[in-house]
């Protein structure tokens, strides 16, 4: 029973790093239908951001708290970026933003290299997240505990923002019917840019929290948007609540499985389940209903 515990609890930390990963994703996918492969290096930044800020300030806790914050602008500022010069251009290309963006990963991960050199860097953790904690007989790292902790935090404030602010209307509104905002006033390019750049903002989020959990390395996000994708397609576009069930269940599924394999035979069957799953349910998990005149 206590492994049964355990592995619950590293499957629901793993659904938690990938449920930071796919967040941004399920907005800008859902939304634009961009494939963004560049969405892992800015999870890199967000690494290096961390690294940085505690270059610049010795306190670890005060380091962390700071590193979050930073994480966010260079995240919404690199998808900014990104998405004038390049995305915009692009829109209903979805296979023309794939190869761009993972162009665009491959230039970025050389600039990382140029900066940082190719040797992973190390961030320390603040003091009361290094070890574990007792947790129904097994234990947990306290590190992981943070990340999911903080992901809960994450899909809380998307989804207030998504029903309770005027953004957030507007987005809702252009996935459901990007033409039928258009008309009624909203102003699509304007929360193609916003959306975009919240959502690399919440990248670059992920990027700091992956530092409590391993070295920050020019690759380090790149081993992340696969499972972030899968995470999007999986609980259904532009669904936040699809997206949080369905990094839970790979998460889930990735624990347990390895627990009895390997890693890489985990990963396998991980993927193969999720194929199955989208023959029986192509639209992912959960689905956006909405009444047709037809």
């Amino acid at each position: 029973m206590d492994a049964v515990i355990g592995q619950i609890f590293i499957g629901l930390s793993i659904g938690s790093i990938l449920l930071l990963a796919a967040l941004g994703l399920s907005l800008t996918f859902g939304q634009m239908g961009v494939i963004n492969m560049a969405h892992g290096e800015i999870m890199t930044a967000g690494t290096y951001t961390a690294y940085v800020v505690q270059q610049l300030i010795s306190n670890t806790v005060v380091s962390l708290i700071v590193s979050l914050a930073v994480g966010f602008v260079v995240g919404a500022a690199l998808g900014g970026i990104l998405e004038v010069v390049l995305i915009r251009r692009m829109y209903h290309r979805p296979l023309d933003t794939l190869l761009v963006t993972f162009g665009v990963g491959l230039v970025l991960q050389q600039l990382f290299r140029q900066i940082f050199g190719a040797p992973a860097v190390n961030v320390v953790p603040p003091d009361w997240l290094v070890g574990g904690i007792a947790v129904f007989g097994t234990t947990v790292p306290k590190a992981r505990l943070f990340i999911l902790v903080l992901a809960i935090a994450a899909v809380g404030t998307l989804i207030g923002v998504l029903h309770h602010t005027g953004w957030g209307r507007r987005i809702r509104a252009v996935i459901g019917d990007r033409d039928l905002a258009e008309a009624s006033g909203i102003s699509s390019r304007t929360t193609d840019v916003a959306t975009f750049m919240r959502g690399s903002a919440l990248a670059g989020i992920a990027g700091v929290a992956l530092t409590l959990i391993g070295p920050a390395g020019p690759t380090v996000g790149q081993g992340y948007i696969v499972d972030a994708f899968l995470v999007v397609v999986l609980g259904g576009l532009g669904h936040v609540k699809g997206a949080v069930l369905a990094a839970g269940l790979l998460g889930l599924l990735e624990s347990f499985i390895e627990y009895s394999t390997t890693a890489s035979t985990a990963k396998v069957v991980v993927f193969v389940i999720v194929i199955g799953l989208l023959q029986i349910r192509p639209q992912g998990l959960l689905t956006t209903t909405s009444r047709s005149l037809a």
